[in-house]
């Protein structure tokens, strides 16, 4: 009984000792491994810098690279712009000149070696006041070539062509019948412009307010006129079949009536 009371004493003791001894290498073992290595992080500067040890930046550096953001600059300087030139107005100072002046860009015009272009006209106008009243006004825009003067040539008229300087884009001819043609043509030392579609117009003019009453006036009378002859005729065919009621009445009035004489 003594021997079986040692023995259990002694298994007791084994199972209390042998969870020491495997606790021992386990810490042992913990304590033994190598630490935890964080990846090294390579940062790419500009092309073909050698120099740089891209391996040891995180070591010598605390915070990543600054990265500047693209700044646009305006641009100040502005090519050449077309000059304020208006080949419609009168009296302007010519683009070459203006060219010159402010660098400007003109529109591409033929040298005074060669024929100018044939202009552009614009309108043709009766003048109704002052002392010009009854001439006809055109209009005209200048062509993209060197000019020194103009002409105006009416079709037909026995008046030789009204001849302008280069400023003007205007001028006065006589009186015009209605579809006269009426062309201009731009002139320089090598010639001047043949005629074209653009630089020549019919005299077409616009109708007048003193016409307009006219026609109104004669149209009103003319439906007058018709009105009270419709009126007398109506009013005479009906006095006449009143009249035709009243010689039938008086017929019926005596049935002894006859042409032989009274029975």
């Amino acid at each position: 009984m003594a021997s079986l009371c040692k023995n259990l004493a002694a298994l007791l003791l084994f199972l209390m000792v042998s969870p020491l001894l495997h606790y021992h290498p386990l810490t042992h073992a913990a304590s033994t491994s190598p630490p935890i290595t964080r990846p090294r992080i390579i940062f790419m500067s500009d092309f073909g810098s050698d120099d740089d040890d891209s391996d040891d930046y995180l070591d010598n550096h605390s915070s990543p690279p600054e990265v500047l953001a693209p700044v646009s600059v305006p641009l100040s300087h502005k090519g050449p712009q077309p000059c304020q030139y208006n080949p419609c107005l009168e009296n302007q100072e010519p683009c070459p000149q203006l060219s010159a002046q402010t660098g400007c860009l003109c529109p591409g015009l033929s040298g005074a070696d060669e024929p100018p272009h044939p202009p552009t006209i614009q309108t043709l106008l009766p003048v109704s006041e002052g002392n010009n009243r009854g001439k006809v006004e055109v209009k005209w825009c200048a062509p993209s070539s060197v000019v020194s003067g103009y002409r105006v040539v009416v079709e037909g008229g026995d008046v030789d062509a009204l001849e302008f300087g280069h400023p003007v884009r205007r001028g006065l001819v006589g009186s015009l019948e209605v579809g006269t043609k009426v062309c201009v043509e731009a002139v320089n030392k090598a010639g001047h412009s043949t005629p074209s579609e653009f630089s020549c117009m019919r005299y077409d003019p616009p109708e007048s307010s003193e016409h307009k009453l006219l026609a109104w006036i004669i149209g009103g009378g003319a439906a007058l006129l018709l009105l009270i002859i419709i009126t007398a005729v109506i009013l005479w065919k009906h006095k006449v079949c009143q009249k035709g009621k009243g010689d039938s009445t008086d017929g019926l009035g005596n049935p002894s009536y006859s042409t032989e004489g009274t029975l």
